[in-house]
């Protein structure tokens, strides 16, 4: 893309508008920001990809076709593709193509080879061997772009195409060669928790290579009306205070959900969102409230470190533990302890492989989330890492998830962890009531933990202080039956773990104490459920990390 694409686009490209006027492409504020990410890209020499999540009728598919057909027509062996959602928007996209060349000056217009209702082909430049191509195709189809080679992809509305999305980009994607000036373009609304909303997400954590690009309805010009005098509602003075809207512009939103999405406030979030959590709605029932999540995610803390625990391990006892600090790290500390003051951690444990590790650190006190960790990786190092975090969280009271695995909890045990919650179980043969480290997942304890999550998401949500969990919040549904699960393709596993956290309370203390000693810990665990076994701790007494 040259740096002149700007000037080549406002000068040359003709468009329909809105009032079926063909015009001129005069970038507005958002196309703006978007065109000068690319930009910006180019000039560092590196592979054009951008993913974005926009609200509707911003223009991002209309400057994306004019930069697109500005490098087809001015350049040399220049293949580019368009896939669309479905046939009519496909067609949309080509005829705006088409409107572009009809109405480039003569002197300037390249000689067509072949159009027809799909592809556009440049025989030569005035003689000069052009040798250039735009074909457009429908997602769906069978084995799209798999034979081709494209400089460009620009993907269309790719939360709502047809058939295996997965298949289909993995065939498209290995047709744009990862070099400078090539460009792959993924633009959509939101349309719930789905293969978009995956490549948005990894995206957004810096798992793809794809840019994130969002930019709210507030920042397009137009879309304001004269104010009427209304009083505002409460949602309306906390989007004024969190983003600085106008009357104008509340106006326009009150219009908006009235005319054109039927009343309904969520179908607005969806197509015309003002931050990404709103637009990805899930497409069941949210078990939390989603409100109470978007609006927390909006003013979350950054944590005050990441890393991970390093420490001596022999299979038997920890020493030497130190923390190192990492923006890759899985651990993201929040506030570091208070000395005397209680912990509990609650940790989900990784299922037949497809699910991750994790760890919650809750202030005992006041329930607030102080440390999350979460990863994939293999059952020792997840036990070593709680260890180092339950002592670092002042011998925290840790409650890990038994059902898939209970070599955590037993390991932790073998290590003298002088604090791990213990469940009482009634033996029906007997009647007397067993003890066990770890919290067993059953149909009576998962639907109690999840419902006093639910309360705590309603009344106390600024105690959740991990992005990461407030997002598995949004896609965890009410399924058909009315079973509360993560969406299909999604996970619960922090969420799980924030529940079991909050579950274990009350088996620890909830004030601040004289620092004990892990042998004290030990002690008064054994004296308040009855084991006679005393536990050494043979690791350092002491941790100092950070």
């Amino acid at each position: 893309m040259s740096i002149n694409t700007r000037k080549y686009i406002e000068e040359y490209i003709k468009i329909r508008n809105k009032n079926e006027q063909v015009v001129s492409l005069k970038l507005n504020t958002p196309q703006i920001k978007y065109y000068n990410i690319i930009k910006k890209i180019y000039e560092q020499h590196k592979p054009i990809r951008i993913i974005i999540l926009k609200a509707r009728q911003m223009g991002f598919s209309t400057v994306t076709e004019a930069m697109i057909f500005k490098n087809v027509v001015t350049k040399h062996n220049y293949n580019a593709g368009i896939v669309a959602h479905k046939e009519d928007s496909t067609a949309n996209l080509f005829n705006m193509s088409k409107r572009m060349l009809e109405y480039l000056p003569d002197d300037i217009k390249p000689e067509q080879k072949k159009s027809n209702a799909k592809e556009l082909v440049f025989n030569n430049d005035k003689g000069t061997g052009l040798d250039s191509r735009m074909k457009c195709m429908t997602a769906g189809g069978k084995g799209i772009g798999r034979s081709d080679t494209f400089n460009a992809l620009h993907l269309s509305e790719l939360a709502f195409w047809q058939g295996d999305k997965k298949v289909t980009m993995t065939g498209l994607l290995q047709a744009v060669p990862n070099t400078p000036d090539s460009m792959i373009i993924i633009e959509s609304t939101a349309n719930g928790f789905e293969y978009f909303k995956e490549m948005w997400d990894k995206a957004v954590a810096g798992e793809n290579d794809f840019y994130p690009l969002f930019i709210g309805w507030n920042e397009l010009e137009e879309y304001q009306l004269p104010y009427t005098g209304f009083e505002l509602t409460e949602d309306e003075k906390e989007l004024q205070r969190a983003y600085g809207l106008t009357l104008e512009q509340l106006t326009w939103r009150r219009w908006c959900i009235k005319n054109n999405c039927g009343g309904d406030i969520d179908t607005f979030k969806q197509e015309y969102p003002i931050c990404p959590e709103e637009a990805f709605l899930s497409t069941g029932k949210c078990y939390f409230n989603k409100e109470k999540i978007i609006k927390r995610i909006k003013n979350i803390p950054q944590p005050i470190t990441i890393g991970c625990f390093l420490c001596d391990y022999t299979g038997i006892s920890i020493k030497n533990i130190r923390f190192q600090e990492d923006n890759k790290g899985y651990i993201k500390i929040y506030k570091k302890p208070v000395e005397g003051k209680p912990y509990v951690i609650g940790g989900d444990t990784a299922g037949e492989g497809s699910d991750y590790f994790t760890l919650h650190v809750l202030d005992n006190i006041t329930g607030e989330e102080v440390a999350v960790l979460k990863q994939e990786f293999d059952e020792t190092e997840y036990v070593k890492q709680a260890y180092c975090l339950g002592k670092y969280y002042n011998w925290a009271l840790i409650g890990l998830e038994t059902n898939f695995s209970t070599y955590p909890t037993k390991k932790l045990e073998e290590l003298k962890y002088p604090n791990l919650f213990i469940r009482e179980k009634e033996d029906t043969y007997t009647g007397k009531i067993e003890k066990s480290f770890g919290f067993r997942t059953t149909p009576i304890t998962r639907p109690l933990i999840l419902g006093e999550l639910q309360e705590i998401v309603i009344e106390e949500t600024d105690k959740i202080n991990d992005y990461d969990t407030l997002l598995e919040m949004l896609s965890f549904i009410k399924n058909k039956q009315g079973r509360a699960e993560a969406e299909q393709g999604y996970h619960d596993d922090l969420v799980m773990g924030l529940a079991i956290a909050h579950y274990i309370r009350p088996q620890q203390s909830m004030k601040i104490t004289v620092e004990q000693t892990a042998e004290q810990i030990q002690k008064d665990i054994a004296v308040e459920f009855g084991f006679e076994t005393e536990r050494k701790d043979d690791s350092d007494s002491a941790i100092e990390v950070f």
